[in-house]
């Protein structure tokens, strides 16, 4: 237990001082009293009191006292308390391989009913972002109660090439900065990185997609935990840009936890968009072009795990898997019973104050009780 202001403590020597005074008194009265031929007579003139409970009001009294002397205090404790995050950040993957099929009727058609069950779920204070990602990261809605609007995003989503998981964190870092002026925006000086042979990496057939730059040197955890959250959901692996564990990085310095779901099969099949998932295009079929294989055998339609377990565990979050609707449908349910304690600074003055009054009180209606009225 610490103390806000340590220095009322001193207040506590007046008790030793009243018993004192009490004490004192006590004996001045015995000196005092006047001499009576028969003591006998004067017992049978007052009540029988056991010489016990004269004493016990004052006790309460001085007790409430020291109680009130240690609220003065302001005593403090860590301890882990219930907390309802201020916002919840979605950071949803919307890279070609959301077409997959082996989710039906399609990853991202899937990703989208259980984001908008989410959304539905929440209660009218609940401040909900959206942030999508695919060759680059962009908030598509920033933290706002109006679900309406959020949903009519989800609706509109749409699909690109490319997977950048680090850039859609530093993307949710910025949109929670915007409402919380404790998180600072995510640090994006560097030069733009890139894995060789993925998705909108150099030499992919459909071109470079727009870069977003590394972060700087990584800061140390924040010993504060930020009441917002970010959800991040992907199906594959991060193809350029910055990496998630270096995005982890920065949002664990700002207290920011990330919850990253991996959604999907080990086995992806073909590839079948919509039109609306297209942005309104002509092609309406199995997939073609990119494999989705990399150097050494390694397959971007497949969730990258280990990457995500390292970015919640370095952020203080939870890493959960999907393999279809239904199980996607469970974790985003199960999300907030993950997220709801939080160690801080508890302050007891309040709790000292109220036993005082309670203890202040009883001494007072017991002296009134056992007061030796004669009768």
């Amino acid at each position: 237990m610490s103390f806000g202001l340590p220095y009322v403590l001193m207040a506590l020597l007046a008790v030793p001082l009243l018993v004192g005074v009490y004490w004192w008194q006590l004996r001045r009265r015995r000196r005092q009293a006047v001499a009576f031929s028969s003591i006998a007579l004067i017992r049978s003139a007052l009540p029988r009191q056991r010489t016990w409970r004269r004493h016990v009001p004052i006790g309460l009294v001085l007790a409430s006292l020291a109680l009130l002397a240690v609220a003065g205090s302001r005593p403090q404790v860590r301890a882990e308390v219930p907390v309802s995050s201020s916002a919840v950040i979605l950071a949803v993957d919307v890279s070609g391989s959301m077409c997959a099929t082996d989710v039906t009727p399609n990853r991202l058609a899937a990703a989208q009913d259980a984001v908008r069950t989410f959304i539905d779920k929440q209660d009218d204070r609940t401040r909900i972002g959206l942030v999508v990602f695919s060759g680059f990261a962009q908030v598509a809605v920033a933290p706002t109660t109006d679900h309406t609007e959020l949903r009519k995003a989800v609706d509109g989503l749409t699909t690109g090439r490319g997977t950048t998981i680090g850039a859609a964190i530093l993307k949710s870092i910025d949109a929670i900065a915007e409402i919380n002026p404790d998180v600072a925006p995510a640090d994006t000086s560097g030069t733009t990185g890139t894995v060789p042979g993925a998705p909108g990496a150099p030499g992919d057939p459909s071109g470079p997609a727009p870069g977003n730059p590394s972060p700087g040197t990584p800061a140390p955890r924040s010993a504060r935990t930020a009441p917002e959250i970010v959800v991040l959901l992907t199906d594959g692996a991060n193809t350029r840009g910055v990496t998630p564990q270096e995005a982890a990085e920065q949002a664990a310095a700002r207290g920011v936890r990330v919850y990253p779901i991996g959604f999907g099969t080990t086995e992806p099949t073909q590839m079948v968009c919509t039109r609306d998932q297209l942005g309104g295009g002509l092609y309406d079929g199995p997939g073609q072009g990119f494999s989705g294989i990399g150097p050494g055998g390694r397959n971007f339609l497949v969730v990258d795990e280990a990457a995500l377990r390292e970015v919640a565990t370095t952020t203080g979050g939870e890493y959960f898997a999907a393999s279809d609707a239904g199980q996607l449908q469970g974790v985003l349910a199960d999300l907030p019973k993950h997220v709801d304690t939080e160690l801080q600074q508890v302050d007891l003055s309040v709790g000292f104050a109220a036993v005082a009054a309670l203890v202040l009180l009883a001494g007072l209606a017991l002296g009134v009780r056992w007061a030796p009225y004669p009768s």
